[in-house]
């Protein structure tokens, strides 16, 4: 059986185009200096509630070989210090030192391999078989899942 063709996803992607102009582009965040003024309590409110935990997704992506950037947030460590289980974000801090991004903005992400926990202050490309399936965690909802995934390291 030949292998799927890998489509890149933009975070964009994952927002049906009848909710964009709603919600708006989500634009990712590279210089880390600036994220403590841009996202304020005053803006943003309480880093633990998130804004739309049941936004809509793109049913059409349910299936489909993907490979998306992002930044680690961790659920599950094991023993060796390995982040095995996680939701991937578009910009780092989220759900952490700012509110979870919407649940389309948000993907839950299992991975044999894993991620060193002192590496997670970097961006990963995340590829695998997208599954839109809403999961629930304590620190936020995903709108979409990917098992299995493969992890290596984004470039600029």
């Amino acid at each position: 059986m030949p292998a799927l063709a890998v489509e890149e996803l933009a975070w964009g992607d994952l927002v049906p185009p009848e909710a964009r102009d709603v919600m708006g582009s989500p634009q990712p965040t590279h210089d880390l200096s600036a994220l403590a003024d841009t996202l304020s309590d005053e803006e943003f409110g309480d880093p633990a509630v998130q804004v739309e935990p049941a936004a809509p997704v793109v049913a059409e992506l349910n299936g489909r070989e993907v490979k998306l950037p992002g930044y680690i947030v961790p659920l599950g460590i094991n023993d060796d210090g390995v982040v095995n289980e996680f939701l991937l974000v578009p910009y780092f801090g989220a759900c952490i030192h700012v509110p979870p991004p919407p649940s389309n903005q948000t993907v839950y992400v299992q991975s044999e391999t894993g991620i060193k926990l002192e590496a997670l202050y970097q961006p990963f490309w995340i590829t695998g078989s997208m599954q839109v399936e809403a999961v629930e965690s304590d620190l936020a909802n995903a709108g979409y899942k990917i098992a299995n995934a493969s992890i290596e390291p984004y470039t600029y």
